[in-house]
């Protein structure tokens, strides 16, 4: 490590005061993010060790070591096996600390956060019946392929039921909205991963993403926000059925 680089390391963990016992990853994951877009260090800055972070917070090296996972996930953070952990040029603004909390979501916050995507998804998809092309269309199309081919493999339909999605929030062509939804989707994976549990499920959901596409192709605004509200309402009622039964 460079002096300099050596200098940053020994201002971060200074910076960063011990925390009071029995805190839990989402506070240590808080307290990181809050001073990564402080200003006080820069884009690219190679951040200490997890020994020495954690013994600035006051807290155990499992605990940092689940927060930085969870800040890589938010692309706050990047690692670089065998180089160490640095903070990610260009990290977005729109990652506000209200959005923190999310790191280890609870209720009543878990509802909210899903409330907050279910909107922003019908904003998505009308920007997108106005700027969608025919190559984003394809790949919708193959989304929808993968997903018919997968009813039995629920793990790999969940992967092309949020690539379908990902390609509606890059066609809106609003890159704030894109971020934002990417990064609830981020903080909402675990009970997204656990909401279609069974074949049912999965064919219901392929049905209504179909209806979606369909609106798309026609570029008809008023048809995508209805299957799109008809949607969530399914989608949201079937991810808050695997939080409550997980509580």
């Amino acid at each position: 490590m460079s002096a300099k680089s050596a200098a940053a390391a020994a201002s971060m963990t200074a910076a960063l005061a011990p925390m009071e016992q029995g805190s839990v990853v989402s506070e240590v994951a808080e307290r990181l993010l809050a001073y990564f877009t402080s200003g006080d260090i820069a884009p690219g800055t190679r951040l200490p060790a997890e020994r020495q972070l954690a013994a600035s917070l006051g807290v155990g090296r499992s605990a940092v070591r689940e927060a930085l996972a969870a800040l890589e996930i938010l692309g706050i953070v990047i690692v670089r096996p065998g180089s160490g952990t640095y903070l990610r040029d260009g990290v977005s603004e729109l990652l506000p600390r209200t959005l923190s909390w999310g790191l280890m979501l609870g209720e009543p916050r878990t509802r909210e956060l899903v409330e907050l995507r279910s909107g922003l998804e019908v904003q998505a998809v009308e920007l997108a019946a106005a700027h969608v092309t025919d190559g984003a269309l394809e790949r919708m199309r193959e989304d929808l392929v993968m997903m018919e081919e997968n009813l039995g493999n629920l793990a790999a339909f969940v992967e092309a039921d949020a690539a379908f999605h990902r390609e509606i929030a890059t066609a809106s062509g609003n890159r704030a909205l894109e971020e934002l939804l990417q990064s609830i989707r981020s903080l909402l994976r675990i009970w997204v991963d656990r909401a279609l549990t069974d074949k049912g499920h999965a064919e219901a959901a392929l049905k209504e993403h179909r209806a979606i596409y369909e609106a798309l192709s026609s570029r008809d605004p008023t048809a995508v926000s209805q299957h799109m509200r008809s949607h969530m309402t399914t989608a949201s009622q079937r991810l808050l059925a695997g939080f409550d039964a997980n509580q």
